[in-house]
C-alpha cells in the first residue's frame, strides 16, 4: 500500500485518536510527510505515522519501549505498541515543535550533542535489533543505481561507497553491538517538547537500535567536512557531546579516526539520494548537493587504507 493509499486512513485514524469524533473540532490535518516509507498526519497536538510496509512489530515495539523508558531524551509514544491498519504499523505520538530551518542561528546543537550523549550511555534492552544506518546508507546507494545509474555523477559516488568497510555497508555486522544508537540523526528529528517548551527530545525511533555510536555524529561531521557547516557549530556540537560525557569519541584526542568512516558513508549515501531525487524530479542539482558529490571524489581518489580523508 503507498504513502496515498494509507493517508485517508490515517487521517482518520488521528483525528478520532486526538479526540472523540462527537467532539466539535477546528483543526485541520497536516500532512507533516508523505512517502512510502513512512507517512505522518498531525491533528491538533496528535501525531500518527505509519511506517514502512516492511517494518517488523518486535522491533518496533522494542524501540517505543526504549523511547517510552527514556523520556529525557526521546519523545515518548502515545501507546506502548504499534497499530495496525490497512497493513501498516502506526504509532501515535504528542506534537513537537521542530526546528526553525528559517533560523539557523537558533539551532540548538548543543542540545542535540547533549541528547545523544545521555542516549549512547544508556543501557539498551535486551534483543534490540542493530541500529539501521548502514542499512540507510545501502538502500541511497540502490536508490541511485535503480533511478540514475548512469548520471554522470554517480560514477565518483559509488566508487566513494567502495572504499567503505564492510559493516559501513551492511554487508557484515557493526564491529560495537552494545551501545544504544538513534541511528538517522538530523536536524529534523529534534522537537521542543510539548510539555517543557524549554527543553529538546529526539524523534524517530526507526533507525534506533545498538551499534557503533561515531554513527550519530556523522551527518555534522560530513557537513562540517564538505564545508557545509561552518566550524563554530561543529565545535559547539563536538564540544557539548565530550562535555556530556559521549563515548563516540576521545574525550581530548583527535576525534577524526573514528568519525572519518560514519561520515564518509553518510557523505556518500547524501550524495547519492540526491542524484537520485534529481533525476527524479528532472532538474539539475545544485551547488550544497553538488559539494557533496565533490567530496566523494576526493574521497574515490585515495586509497582506503589512508584513514582520516576528512580532517581539514
Amino acid at each position: 500500500m503507498t504513502a496515498a493509499d494509507v493517508l485517508p486512513a490515517l487521517r482518520a485514524k488521528v483525528r478520532s485518536t486526538a479526540h472523540p469524533e462527537s467532539t466539535p473540532c477546528s483543526h485541520t490535518d497536516t500532512v507533516l510527510a508523505e512517502r512510502d516509507d513512512g507517512t505522518v498526519v498531525r491533528h491538533a497536538d496528535t501525531v500518527a505515522k505509519a511506517h514502512a510496509p516492511d517494518t517488523n512489530p518486535t522491533a518496533l515495539t522494542l524501540r517505543l519501549t526504549v523511547a517510552t523508558d527514556n523520556p529525557d531524551i526521546l519523545l515518548s509514544p502515545l501507546r506502548p505498541a504499534p497499530t495496525p491498519l490497512h497493513g501498516r504499523l502506526i504509532t501515535f505520538w504528542p506534537y513537537g515543535t521542530p526546528v526553525d530551518p528559517e533560523a539557523p542561528e537558533n539551532v540548538p546543537w548543543e542540545a542535540a550533542a547533549t541528547l545523544l550523549a545521555r542516549l549512547h550511555q544508556r543501557r539498551p534492552p535486551t534483543s534490540l535489533p542493530p541500529m539501521r544506518g548502514p542499512r540507510k546508507a545501502a538502500q541511497a546507494i540502490a536508490r541511485l543505481h535503480t533511478t540514475a545509474p548512469h548520471h554522470p555523477a554517480a560514477a565518483p559516488v559509488l566508487r566513494a561507497w567502495h572504499t567503505l568497510p564492510a559493516w559501513a555497508r551492511a554487508e557484515s555486522p557493526m564491529p560495537d553491538p552494545t551501545t544504544l544508537c538513534h541511528g538517522d540523526l538530523h536536524l529534523g528529528q529534534l522537537v521542543r517538547h510539548p510539555a517543557t517548551t524549554d527543553s529538546w527530545r529526539l524523534i524517530d525511533v526507526d533507525d534506533l537500535g545498538v551499534g557503533v555510536p561515531a554513527w550519530d555524529l556523522a551527518r555534522p561531521a560530513a557537513w562540517y567536512a564538505c564545508g557545509l557547516l561552518p566550524p563554530d557549530e561543529w565545535t559547539r556540537f563536538l564540544t557539548a557531546y565530550r562535555q556530556a560525557g559521549g563515548p563516540a569519541v576521545p574525550a581530548h584526542a583527535d576525534p577524526w579516526p573514528v568519525l572519518d568512516v560514519p561520515a564518509r558513508a553518510l557523505t556518500v549515501q547524501t550524495a547519492a539520494l540526491a542524484i537520485a531525487k534529481s533525476t527524479a524530479a528532472g532538474r539539475p542539482l545544485d551547488d550544497v548537493q553538488q559539494a557533496v558529490i565533490d567530496a566523494c571524489d576526493r574521497m574515490s581518489t585515495i586509497p582506503p587504507e589512508l584513514a582520516n580523508v576528512f580532517p581539514k
